[in-house]
Parts: structure tokens; sequence; C-alpha cells
């Protein structure tokens, strides 16, 4: 049984969302069910992890305090300029 639902937003927001629910042939009502019920929905699925991807884990001990973002800055920066 459907419910009505009132909800307060931004207008931008809403007149956003109600071209994006045009855009993809879908009612707002719709797309906001779609998001709520994806949202609250349990997963009853467990992903699993093979065997190999297991074993590699841990295999690379990196120092405390290593930035690993700055290092693939400098990466960069050293390969492109």
């Amino acid at each position: 049984m459907d419910t009505k639902l009132t909800l307060k937003l931004k207008k931008k927001i809403i007149e956003q969302a109600k071209k994006y629910a045009d855009d993809h042939e879908t009612s707002l009502s719709r797309l906001i069910e779609n998001y709520l019920s994806a949202i609250t929905s349990e997963s009853t699925e467990k992903e699993e992890i093979s065997p190999l991807v297991k074993s590699l884990g841990g295999i690379i001990r990196l120092p405390s305090g290593f930035n690993h973002k700055e290092k693939y800055q400098k990466h960069i920066t050293e390969k492109y300029l």
C-alpha cells in the first residue's frame, strides 16, 4: 500500500531531481522510493575473496608515517614535469 510523504527540500534540489527523473524516464517518487529501499535493505550476500587475493594481503610493509599520497604526487610531478 502506498502512503503519501511530504518532504521539505531546497527548490533547486527539487528541480534538479525532477530533471534527473525525467531524463531517466521515471517519477521523482519512484526515484526516492528506490533510493530509500537501496539504503535500508540489508545485504545478505557475502562477497567472497579468492584465495590468491587473501594470500596477497599484508605482503607489503610500509614504515609508520609513510604518506602514500605525497609519494605518488612526487612520482607524477617527476614523470610529467
